[in-house]
């Protein structure tokens, strides 16, 4: 096989602080490379060097033989290479077919746009991935995962030699995982090269041919997949053992805490369940089962059309954002670039933003050594990887910018916590340490309500799973009684009997 890429000896820093470290990486046409390890690792500026966002300090990039020095992603896109991104970089009021073609318009003699044609290459590409998205949709009325969808879409139109794939499989299920899979078995048999960016551990061992691993922005090891181990590779990439994935301890309080009866809202069809304090219910289900809307229903930031929302035994009203936070909800988005984060103010000011209520006195001064304070202890007990409280979010890795999101959340002290992907672009151990906050924040007898498409996550840490379909509830199990065939078998039921409103 020839090679691709090759890396020698890669360095960049931001002003003082060194981000890489000498790094040597090699890419085969026809092979797979998975890149692991931590947020704040390194992978996303080698990558950007690569793709010619950033320039590298030293050392010597070569691509098909040749040495390159991108200083544009326009130029590294014409030479052949494709980045699909882990923060969606699509126009929400475009057309998905404008997203797919945006920069690359097909047009006649004239210089008029070949509409006709970008719509018919659009719907080309999305049924290779099996989506039945209507090309001329707007993309924002997309779900999340049906954008990532759009977004492998547009690489693959792009037809390049090598395509980097920054978790692609964040917010899709395991339905569309497989499909994804698929994909990059034709990309591999047809000569392409990837570059398989995940935290997702078993992706890597299903999609990738060879992995290499990056910690403190140098690389520590590098080899065949077949030739090493999962717990090997978590151990290369945190610099230690990291034993029980997923802790879990049982639920001890039997008081309900929220209670939900006949629930409608968009999305979510006669909804009734109950969550007591010091519970994790988790939600499993497909895209576009409910679980997002029942989340944003109970929040208020999607009302409820009819039925009742009741806590600690009081029925509430919840129209809004604002009420959801003054009956003591949380709730952490699954698009933390669109609607958890402001992403050019600081870590300080976004993690307190929902919660200014606590340092704010009755003459509304607010208390900022006090604001602070409790910001730097969630930056500390999440490990978030910034130059200080006052850095902007835009300058943190994806996973930081979560851990920012959860700490957000958290900071007003809610009763009920709403997670909705709560480890989407997560490194392992951080996820472990979001896992044993939730046991924390359990044992403290909040009430937690998980929904995830990840679902070793949600068997491991939930004390019961809920299944929704079609945007009903269509299963219920407790901790241990559960696996993913019962539980796919219950998403689909839903589908199957095609309920209707």
């Amino acid at each position: 096989m020839s090679v691709l890429l090759e890396l020698e000896r890669v360095e960049k820093a931001f002003g003082a602080v060194s981000v890489l470290n000498g790094v040597d990486m090699t890419v085969l046409a026809g092979r797979a490379v998975a890149l692991a390890g931590e947020n704040g690792a390194g992978k996303s500026t080698l990558m950007k060097i690569i793709t010619g966002t950033h320039s590298r300090d030293a050392g010597v990039i070569r691509f098909r033989g040749k040495e390159t020095n991108f200083n544009t992603a326009r130029q590294s896109m014409d030479a052949g290479i494709a980045m699909i991104h882990q923060e969606l970089n699509l126009l929400p009021a475009l057309t998905v077919g404008e997203n797919i073609f945006l920069g690359r318009e097909p047009v006649d003699r004239a210089r008029r746009v070949k509409w006709s044609e970008i719509y018919d290459q659009a719907e080309y590409w999305l049924k290779k991935l099996k989506q039945d998205i209507d090309p001329r949709a707007e993309t924002g009325t997309l779900s999340i995962a049906q954008q990532q969808m759009v977004e492998i879409a547009k690489a693959l139109s792009m037809n390049a030699e090598l395509i980097i794939m920054d978790e692609p499989t964040d917010s899709l299920t395991d339905v569309e995982t497989k499909i994804l899979f698929e994909v990059v078995k034709k990309l591999r048999d047809s000569g392409k090269g990837l570059i398989f960016i995940s935290h997702r551990l078993r992706d890597i061992f299903d999609m990738c041919d060879d992995v290499v691993v990056l910690r403190d922005g140098s690389m520590v090891h590098q080899s065949p997949v077949a030739d090493i181990s999962e717990d090997e590779l978590i151990r290369h990439m945190v610099g230690r053992e990291l034993s029980d994935r997923y802790p879990y301890v049982p639920s001890s309080s039997s008081k309900t805490r929220l209670r939900v009866t006949n629930l409608v809202a968009p999305g979510v069809r006669d909804v009734s369940f109950e969550a007591c304090a010091g519970e994790v219910v988790g939600f499993a289900g497909l895209v576009g089962a409910g679980r997002t809307e029942l989340g944003k229903a109970i929040y208020g930031a999607n009302p409820a059309r009819s039925g009742r929302i009741e806590i600690d035994g009081d029925e509430v009203c919840v129209r809004s954002p604002n009420d959801g936070l003054k009956y003591g909800i949380g709730y952490v988005t699954e698009d933390r670039k669109l609607e958890g984060l402001i992403q050019a103010h600081s870590i300080n000011h976004n993690m307190s933003m929902a919660g200014l209520q606590r340092f704010t006195s009755k003459l509304g001064k607010i208390n900022k050594n006090n604001e602070r304070k409790a910001v730097t202890q969630y930056i500390d007990a999440f490990s978030i990887k910034a130059q200080g409280i006052d850095t902007s979010v835009a300058q943190l890795s994806g996973g930081n910018q979560q851990k920012v999101s959860i700490g957000k959340s958290l900071i007003p002290e809610p009763k009920i916590l709403i997670l909705d992907e709560p480890t989407r672009g997560v490194d392992v151990g951080a996820k472990r340490e979001i896992y044993a906050l939730i046991n924390e924040l359990k044992a403290q007898g909040l009430c937690i309500l998980l929904m995830s498409s990840d679902m070793p996550e949600l068997l491991g840490v939930s004390d019961r799973i809920l299944v929704m379909s079609n945007g009903f509830l269509t299963g219920e199990f407790a901790h241990g009684e559960a696996n993913q065939e019962v539980i796919m078998h219950c998403t689909l039921v839903g589908l199957t009997e095609g309920k209707q409103e």
